[in-house]
Parts: C-alpha cells; structure tokens; sequence
C-alpha cells in the first residue's frame, strides 16, 4: 500500500473556530465565546480571513522559538494553527517574490500587546531573511531601535506598564534577494501628550514597576544606543536634556502685585532654577524673565505682558512638553540617519505600523476625537482594500461578483475633515479668529453648521428627539462613529488645538550653551523671526493622518488587531465584557461579514484534492487526473448541492460554512474507518511476520542442537581414544625404563672397580712424592742456614763499612723475609701476592686521607678549588669525595640563613628555572636582591587613602609604565600584588583605577631580549576583562614575574603559563593585537620605545 502523504491544516485539531469566517451562527456573542474558548486553551491568535486576532496572554508562551520560525518558513497562510508568523512569512514572501510592498498594521487599546506585535514581526523577518556580516549588522540596528525608541517614547499609565505614548511606522527596506538594506522611521504624532497639567515629574516618592530591573533596562538602552551609532557625547547630551525637563518640574511660582494692580509671578526657589541653567547653559536672568513675561510682536510693535501665577505653569509646562517631544523627534531623525539604506538601488518596502486604536472613555476630550478620527481612516481604507481584494481574487478566478452591502464611513470622515463645515476646520476657524474665544462659542458653531448632519448629535441640535435626551450634557456633543457612539467634552478643545509656546521660551532656548537644545528651538534665533501663527495641533495631525493614508494607498496591506482580555494585567483572566466593547469599536463582527458576504471559505485545488480524496473511491488513494477534475468527482460523488460551491480557476469557492464542516465530519468519520482497516491490516502483517520468525528460529535451533549432539558424541569418543592411548605409552615406557636400569648397574659396577685401581695408585704415587719432599725440605732448612750464616757475615761487614743506621732496617727486612717465608711458604704461591697487594693499597689510601686534611679547600659554596687526585685508580673516590664535601659545605651554609633569607634564595632559585637561558634580561637581575614593595606604602601619607582600600599584605608595590592600547604611548602607575588581587593605581593621587582576582590571570608574556616589557591576560568573559588584557614596563620585570607566579601558585594552585617569545597577541577589548620586538637603534639611548603600527600590530623597538 502506498504511503499516504499527511499534511497539518488550520482546520486539524481545531479549538473552537481558527477563522471566524467560518462561525456558524455569526453573532456578537458566538464572536467573544469562540475568543474566549481559544484564550483557555493558550490559543492567542484567531484569523478573519487574512486578519490576525491576538488577544495579550500577560504571560510567556512557548510559541515563539526559533523551531516555530522554522515551522511557518515559507508555508501557506492556512496550512498551520493561526498565528503571527504566519501572517509575517506571508507578507515577507510576497514582498520577496511577487514584488509588492508590504504594510502590517497593528492596532488595538494600550496594553493589548500591540508593541509585543511588532516587535515579533520584525524579529521574524530578521530571523528569515538572509545571512552574512553586513546583513546581520542591519538586522541588528533596526532591531536595537526599538529598546531606543521605547525608553523615551514608552511610559507607564494606568492602562499598561510599557504603554507608547506615540505613532510608529517603520519602513523596513529590502533589496531584491529579500535581505534588509535599512528603514526609516517615521513619528506621526497620532498619539497626543495627555493633559501635561497633572504630569508628577519628580514628585514621586517612587516610580517602581514591580518586575522591572531598572538598571538592566537602563544598560540595555546604553548598549543598543551604541549600536545603533549613537556617539557617547550625544548619549550623554540626551540625557541631560531629560533632567532638565524632569527638573523643570521642580520649579514653583508665587503670586505677586505691581503698583499698577496687576498680578505677576515669581520663582519660589531659585536654586531649582539654577541647576536648570547648569544642566542647559542659559543664563539664569534670561530663563527667568520668559517664565515671567510674555513679549507679543505686531508688526513694528512689541508688547511685554506679565503672566501671573497660572499664565507661568502654563509655559513651564508647555517648555517641558515642547522640550520633551522635539528630543523625541530629534531622536527618530538621529535613528533614521543610522539605519538609512546606504545604496541608492530599487528597494522593496515592508511597513509596519503601531498605533493605538479606538478609544471611548467616561470622558473624552481632544485627543480622543483626534485618535477615533485617525480609526475612522484607517476603517475605511481597510474596508476599500478588504474589497478590493476580493473583487481582485474573485475576477482572477472567473467567479461573478456580487455587489456587497457594507457601512461606507467616508460620511462620518467628511464630518470631521470637510475644509469648509468640518468639525476640524471649524475649531482652527475658531482658534485663529479675533475676539473672544472659548469652548463655548466652538460648540455654537459646531451646532449652527453640523445640527442637520445625521452623524453628529448636541443639546442644541435641530433634531427634536435629542432634547429630552437627559444623557447629553450641553457643554458635549456625540458622534456616531463606526465602531459605536462617542460622546466629547468640548471643554479644553480650543487650548489643546492652539498648543502654543511662548516666543520669549523658544529665544531663552536658543540662547542655551548646550548645542543639541540650541538645535532643538531653531524659531528662537532673533535674525530668523516669523510673526506667522504656527499651526494647530488639529491641522497638524490631520496632515499626518493623510500623509499616513497616502503611504498605505501605496501598498499591500496586512492586519493585526489587538485585544486586551482584562484590566488586572493578569494571565488566565478573560473579562466578556472588555473584550465585547474591543470587539466592538474594532469592527470585527463588520471584517467577519464583509468577508464571508460572498463565498465563507475558499482552497486551491491541490490542497483540497488532497485533504478529502479519501470520501471517494475514485480519488482514493491516488488521482491520476488534473486536480480541479478530480474535485469535481469527489463534490458529485458527495451530493453536494451545486448554489453551495463554485470553480474558480485555481480554487474551489464555498459558501456556506456548514458545508465545510460537513466535508469535515465525513473526513474524521473515513479517518477514523482508514485507521481501523491500517491497523487490520498491520496486526495480520505483524502475526504473520512473528510466525515466519518463530518458524525461522525452530529450523535454526534444531540444527544448532544436532551440531552440539554430535560435537559432543565426536569429544566422548576421542576421550576414550585418549586413554588407550595412554595406558600403552605407560607400559612403552616401563620396559624402556627396566632396560635402561641394568645398563646402568653394569656401568657402575665397572666404574666402582676402575675407582678402587686408581686408589691404589694414587697412594703409591703419594708415598713416593712424600719421600721425595722430606728429602727436598732438608736441602731447603740447610740452604737456610748457610744463608742465614752468610747475611750475618754480610751484617757485620756493612756494619763496619757503612756504620749507617739503615742496615740495621736492612738487617730487620732480611729477617722479616726469612720470617715470613719460613711461615708461609706453603701458602706463598697462591695467597702471598694478595696479600701484599692489599697491604700496600691500604697504605696508600691511608696515606691519601692524611694528606686530604692538610689540603681541604674553604667552607664557601662558591669556591670551586679541589686538590689533585695523586693516582689514577681513585679517580671515581676523588670525584665522590668533592661531591659530599661540596654538599656538606653548602648545608653548613644554609643553616645559618633566617626564614627571610631563605624565602629570598627560594625566589631566586624559582627566577633561575623560570628564565634562566631563556630571557636576555635575567642575569643581570641575579645580583640583585628582590625587595617586594618599592614603594613604602605605609609610611608615605601621600598613599595614606590607598593604604586604607587595601586590608591585604601588599607584595609587591612598584611604579611601572602602562602601555596605551591606542598608541603605545605610556603612562605611570602603581603596581600592586597582594594575595588575592592585582591593583593599578594612579601615582598622583593614589586612587584605584584597576582590581583584578588572581583566579583571573591566566598567562604572562614577554620577550626574550634585554627589556622589561611584559603582557598580562586576563579570563575571557571576567569583569575585568571587558577593556582588554594589560601591557606593561618595568625595571624589576624578573622579580615582578616571579612573585607574580609564586603567589598565583599558592592561592589557585595552579601553575601560571610564563610564555616568552619575540612575537604574541594581546587582546585589546574586541580585538587582538601582536605585540613584535624589533632590533633598532633607539634616538633616546638604551630604553626601548613602543608604537602602535596599525590596528593589529603593536613594534617594540629594543636596542
């Protein structure tokens, strides 16, 4: 049977509905029970069509790691469970492949989880697209722009912990194989500042999020700040503006009365406004009189105003905002400068765009109007493209299409935008009117030119059936938006609109010695002033909001509506309500019909052919045709009524959702009856397949057992052979052995008889020889005796002759011979010569001995003079005897030493193994004594607060020279080694600059010629090594090395690697750099110098 390919879809193991095009009933309630249903079960994300739900989990899910990115890479959009990568993965390859610019649009109420959204998208395409170090450093920008953007942009709010408080679109730029060149950002100011008259500054005795590492997040934004290019300098001046708008918050104002009778305002505390102009660089007096003055030009004509007590937190507050948000766009241009494409090629784009989505509040004002304006555009350019899209898919695939009933809203965006009777024209008539201008009068001329429009609702409107209307207070009006009735407080329209800010603030600005606020209020600069009324904020958003709408008409778009489940921020909470008023001014029930108001559910043919082929046995297992003919037969084969599907060109068109579900049903029914049949047919293969195996195993058994029968049967009988065998070798050789037996005795019997003849002649032999030796002996005794007569006479006469004492001695010798020989003469030939030789030996060694004492050298251990050696055959005695003296002296030596002298011999020894032969500089330094601390750290009071910092026993303290890691150049230090810790410290002021554990320290490298250069490295990963290893020079570069290893040696124990070679690489924070050592003649004498060649290659030139 042919295996059968299986492959995942959105409608295999469903959880309630994944499209809700497909919901039966279609209903407010089935709508929020189906989201509900998916949320309990972790399943976030819902599809309308091509559109994504989300609903925030307040928690992490295990849905988002590199295996699901995998998953959904370059699959349909419908093959797999709804989620977020799909909808990117669709829009990156149509990007990619089809060429069409791409647009996300991300919308939902804070705390939705809409920043969540984009950044998932982005973090998406990053991880799909291609590969290499220019890419990944692009991907790596735009990706570290976010944490940037968020800091300074992001605030918390009662609604969301990390809720933006501005409109994001970001242009991602792709070339042609689909690999990021850059993006532009773009801040379309769609979110207002709130009300900035209850902003708390630092006012707060907290501003704790629980759960928040603020010190992490603050390194975090350090970090992708330098990514992204941001030099230190312009980190630095960011943040300085930031304290001086948070401090501006700190400055209060008292009321006070001229003599004229009007009120002015002064500063309470001018400390508060003196570290202000300390942070900005204004003069004090200048920042002073704008927050106390107003200067209004007409023409030639200026007049100065004072502001009383409210008129004064008025500017100061409109300064901090205006402050505030023109660093905010500062900072988007200074990011677009950074991620900007550098190529000037075709480039694809992919939008993405985070904004936040209707609002009805109990109260809403001027920025809720703006906001629910902004949805209104965005609902209506989702509506046209929605239908455009299927009117587009439906004409591609031959099918009739119907026209479709659907609310147009461009009357509710008419009312608002119209340039001559909108609501928005209206209130900029208003603002730059002469006269008198309050709330008030803007909602009259709302009433006299709006009463009729069907749309808009009042007090005072025409329409008699609002008067007794008890729920519309007089200073509101309510409009009737698309996602429901909103109802506005007029109040605060007018001064929200105007957003002016002082000229006299804009001029203290720009008189600022901090250049990026001087470049922040370029209107303040006297030679450039415009008496031209800047625009409204309305005017201003509503020429974003078509910039925006403009941008979109341009590409293909793709949606993300995002849902808040509660107000607790808490996971597994999922409040029907709240979701049914998001549901609601989403428009979701409004997609679901507009989508499914011609055919619910469409598939291309393949996929379908294959999902249900198994419903007809025509189709199944394979179909041999073209896959729409092979449909054809399965839907005939069903009885599936033709007004419920249609054929398009490449798909098939469903109507109704119940037919899909049927379909579904028959195909678990068959599923369910395939399995059976599978496993029928696999337990028949396996009993089978276990009898041919048990079947196999008898044959093989049974011949493995007769083999062992007849093996042992073959043993047996050969053990019987055996012995047989045995037994007649025993008796072979039991007659051989008789045999041998009497040939033997006859043998010996001949021998005993030859034995007894020999007796007797050796006796008789002896017997003769014994005569013949008395005989012998009485010749010797009187030969002896005329001898003795005739050296008696000689005696006498040598007496007479000589008369010398000496012949007495010669006398004595003669008869010592005679003696001797008269006592050994029996032994004299065999023992004799021996014995002389030994007598003789002994004296000359004794004699060796006694004249060893009288010429011992002295008991210094350096003294190498030794006496001659007097004969040859004590070469090896002489050589021995030097060795033990030398020994016995130098331990005669050593016992006088102290513990300290000896602790300094042991360094020495320890100096001598580790670079003796091996370093240039080393014998120069044997003479010299190794002292430790140089520096007398305790008694200079100029190290008195060093002393203090350090608790342990200081070994070493030296100055030494630090090579710069730019330049080479050097600068001096204090060298401190302790038991536990390496320390630098400046000369001058004794202040700690570096603190390295020895655990740290993993290698020491230098040269082998005459220089006291000498490299330090440190642990990869350490705290310490986050600027590199060290590189020094120093005088005692022996004695540093080597109490540096003993004492690495007693605390770690471990052996520290000493490398000495001409060339090595030290790493100099991401880089490392190779330190070589040149032969040169040096311009300043004997010192070696260093200089820096190049980015990899650091020259010590030694003389």
């Amino acid at each position: 049977m042919a295996k059968m390919e299986v492959k995942t879809s959105l409608l295999d193991n469903m959880i309630g509905v994944g499209d809700m095009v497909l919901l039966e009933p279609l209903n407010e309630d089935t709508v929020i029970d189906n989201l509900k249903k998916r949320f309990d079960h972790n399943e976030i994300y819902t599809y309308i069509g091509s559109v994504v739900i989300s609903v925030n989990p307040y928690r992490s899910l295990p849905i988002y790691s590199p295996e699901k990115v995998e998953d959904y890479r370059n699959r349909n959009f419908y093959e797999l469970s709804p989620h977020i990568f799909a909808l990117s993965d669709e829009a990156y390859r149509s990007l990619r492949d089809q060429d069409k610019d791409q647009c996300i649009l991300i919308t939902g109420e804070s705390g939705a989880g809409k920043t969540e959204a984009s950044k998932l998208v982005m973090s998406y395409v990053a991880a799909v697209c291609g590969k290499g170090a220019e890419v990944n450093q692009v991907k790596e920008q735009l990706l570290q722009s976010n944490p940037v953007l968020e800091a300074f942009g992001n605030a918390k709010t009662v609604r969301n912990d990390n809720s933006s408080r501005f409109g994001k679109y970001m242009d991602i730029e792709f070339d042609f194989k689909g690999d990021p060149l850059g993006g532009v950002i773009s801040n379309y100011k769609l979110k207002l500042e709130r009300d900035f008259s209850r902003y708390n500054y630092l006012s707060l005795d907290s501003a704790k999020v629980n759960g928040v590492d603020d010190a992490a997040n603050f390194r975090t934004v350090r970090n992708a700040m330098q990514i992204v290019g941001f030099m230190d300098h312009e980190a630095e001046s960011v943040l300085e503006v930031v304290a001086a708008v948070l401090k501006l918050g700190n400055i209060e104002f008292k009321p006070e009365s001229r003599v004229n009778g009007l009120d002015e305002s002064k500063i309470k505390d001018k400390n508060e406004l003196k570290e202000i102009c300390e942070l900005t660089g204004i003069d004090q007096s200048v920042l002073e009189r704008a927050f106390s003055f107003r200067t209004v030009e007409a023409k030639q004509e200026k007049v100065s105003t004072t502001l009383n007590v409210a008129q004064a937190y008025y500017a100061r507050d409109a300064l901090a905002k205006n402050l505030y948000s023109r660093l905010f766009s500062w900072l988007v241009n200074r990011i677009n400068e950074s991620i900007k494409a550098q190529t000037k090629v075709r480039k694809k784009v992919m939008g993405v765009l985070d904004i936040y989505g209707f609002e009805i509040f109990e109260d809403n004002s001027f920025e809720q109007f703006i906001i629910n304006y902004c949805n209104e555009k965005l609902q209506q350019i989702f509506i046209e493209l929605t239908l455009k899209e299927e009117q587009e898919e439906y004409i591609r695939e031959g099918i009739e299409w119907t026209h479709i009933e659907y609310f147009n809203n461009a009357i509710i965006c008419d009312l608002i935008e119209n340039n001559t009777n909108g609501i928005l024209a209206m209130l900029d008539e208003e603002c730059l009117r002469p006269g008198t201008v309050t709330d008030e009068t803007f909602l009259e001329k709302l009433n006299q030119v709006c009463a009729t429009h069907q749309h808009f609702e009042s007090r005072m409107s025409k329409c008699s059936r609002f008067l007794n209307d008890t729920s519309l207070p007089h200073s509101c009006f309510r409009i009737q938006h698309y996602a429901g009735k909103v109802l506005y407080q007029v109040e605060g329209f007018v001064d929200k609109n105007n957003d002016l800010l002082y000229r006299d603030l804009s001029q203290a600005m720009w008189k600022a010695g901090h250049a990026l606020i001087k470049s922040l209020f370029p209107e303040g600069n006297p030679a450039k002033i415009n008496l031209k009324r800047p625009p409204t904020a309305g005017s201003q958003f509503k020429a974003s909001v078509a910039t925006l709408m403009k941008n979109l008409q341009t590409k293909n778009p793709n949606y993300i509506r995002c849902i808040k489940p509660n107000d607790k921020k808490a996971a597994h909470i999922f409040t029907e309500g709240l979701v049914c008023h998001q549901v609601r001014y989403l428009g979701l029930l409004e997609n679901v019909r507009v989508r499914r108001a011609g055919y619910a559910f469409r598939q291309a043919y393949e996929p379908c052919l294959e999902r249900y082929k198994m419903l007809c046995k025509q189709t199944w297992p394979h179909w041999k045709g073209p896959a729409r003919a092979g449909v054809e037969v399965l839907f005939n084969e069903l009885e599936i009524p033709v007004e419920e599907y249609s054929f398009g060109r490449s798909k098939i068109f469903i109507r109704n959702p119940r037919t899909l579900f049927k379909l579904e049903d028959l195909r678990k029914q068959r599923l369910q009856d395939l399995a059976t049949l599978i496993q029928k047919i696999y337990r028949g293969w396996k009993c089978r397949t276990h009898f041919l195996l048990m079947r196999k195993s008898q044959i093989v058994i049974a011949a493995w057992f007769r083999r062992y029968a007849q093996q042992k049967r073959y043993q047996e009988i050969k053990s019987s052979a055996l012995v047989i065998q045995s037994y007649i070798r025993g008796w072979k050789a039991r007659k051989i052995l008789r045999e041998l037996k009497h040939q033997k005795r006859c043998e010996e019997a001949v021998t005993t008889i030859a034995a007894y003849w020999h007796g007797t002649q050796a006796r008789r032999e002896l017997s003769r020889l014994k005569a013949e030796a008395r005989n012998k002996h009485a010749i010797a005794v009187i030969w002896a005796y005329w001898l003795g007569s005739k050296a008696r006479r000689e005696l006498k006469r040598l007496k007479e002759e000589a008369r010398r004492k000496h012949a007495v001695a010669v006398i004595w010798a003669y008869w010592l011979g005679l003696k001797v020989r008269r006592e050994y003469r029996k032994f004299f030939r065999a023992n004799a010569g021996k014995k002389i030789y030994e007598f003789t030996l002994q004296r000359i060694v004794q004699k060796y001995f006694l004249e060893m004492k009288n010429k011992v050298p002295s008991l210094s251990p350096i003294d190498k003079n030794w006496p001659s050696r007097p004969y040859m055959f004590l070469d090896s005695t002489h050589k021995e005897l030097k060795r033990i003296f030398h020994l016995w002296r130098c331990k005669k030596y050593r016992d006088q030493f102290t513990d300290q002298q000896k602790l300094i011999y042991e360094e020495k020894l320890e100096a001598s193994e580790l670079f003796k032969d091996k370093k240039a500089l080393y014998p120069s330094s044997v003479g010299q004594p190794f002292q430790g601390p140089y520096l007398e750290i305790n008694k200079n009071p100029k190290y008195k607060k060093l002393k203090d910092a350090i608790e342990e026993k200081i070994i070493i303290a030296e100055i030494v020279n630090k090579i710069n890691r730019a330049n080479g150049k050097s600068t001096s230090r204090i060298f401190l080694l302790t038991n536990n810790n390496l320390l630098l410290a400046d000369q001058k002021s004794g202040q700690i600059k570096s603190e390295v554990p020895l655990v740290d320290v993993t290698k020491v490298s230098m040269s082998s010629q005459n220089d006291g250069f000498f490299a330090i490295h440190l642990k990869e990963g350490c705290e310490a090594a986050s600027k590199g290893d060290f590189l020094f020079s120093s005088d005692h570069l022996i004695e540093m090395a080597t109490k540096l290893y003993r004492t690495t040696l007693s605390q770690t124990k471990q052996k520290l690697n000493i490398e000495i070679s001409d060339e090595f690489l030290v790493q100099f924070r991401q880089d490392k750099v190779c330190v070589k050592f040149i032969q040169g003649n040096q311009k300043n004498g004997s010192v070696p110098t260093c200089k820096r060649k190049n980015n990899r290659l650091l020259e010590v030139a030694v003389p």
